[in-house]
């Protein structure tokens, strides 16, 4: 079974939102072109407490992109974003939810970030998300979504692990980074995830 993975399709990630993502807004609609042609639809989104360690606020004299290291883990500092029951933390309006089966959030946890969306950064606490899809069958995923150099990347490798067959629908995804981007799909595609312009 063939499952799409929307990943953080939310408010503070598209132009205009707390940590935008360049051009993020421009692969909404082609999200939605794709939700008919998959047997189940997935979204994850990030859903942080205010309190969250990963928040450059919550870190006394650092600011945005700062680095520092977290319960022994380097750790970005980031603009709060997807705080829990805000606006910013919503799927942005423009995305068809009406085929997604099950949303999966993350990042819950105020100690340690998870970019990932099956389990957090230090692999300690999974979402579920790889035994509800093994559940359902589904053993082709295809990734979609923001930020490719950060949650759809790390969400595709922790999915390589499980086992799954993996595809990056290249056209569906925009990066942070895009040289960083470019340099991140050949090592994906070497280990074996098939990059695709579209499905």
């Amino acid at each position: 079974m063939k499952a799409l993975i929307i990943t953080d399709i939310q408010n503070d990630f598209i132009p205009g939102g707390a940590l935008p993502v360049p051009e993020g807004d421009l692969i909404i609609d082609m999200i939605n072109g794709l939700l008919e042609q998959f047997d189940l639809v997935i979204a994850t989104q990030d859903w942080h407490p205010a309190i969250h360690k990963s928040f450059a606020s919550n870190h006394q004299g650092k600011k945005p992109f700062d680095q520092i290291i977290l319960n022994g883990m380097e750790q970005t500092l980031w603009p709060d974003h997807c705080v829990q029951g805000t606006i910013g933390a919503d799927f942005h309006p423009r995305l068809d939810i009406r085929p997604v089966e099950a949303i999966f959030r993350k990042g819950m946890v105020p100690e340690i970030d998870s970019y990932s969306c099956f389990y957090d950064n230090g692999h300690i606490k999974t979402t579920g998300l790889a035994g509800y899809l093994r559940e359902k069958k589904a053993d082709e995923l295809y990734f979609c979504g923001l930020a490719g150099d950060f949650c759809v990347y790390y969400s595709i490798k922790d999915a390589l692990k499980e086992g799954f067959s993996v595809s990056l629908i290249e056209n569906a995804v925009r990066p942070i980074n895009r040289l960083s981007f470019e340099e991140i799909k050949r090592e994906l595609n070497k280990n074996g995830v098939k990059i695709v312009p579209n499905f």
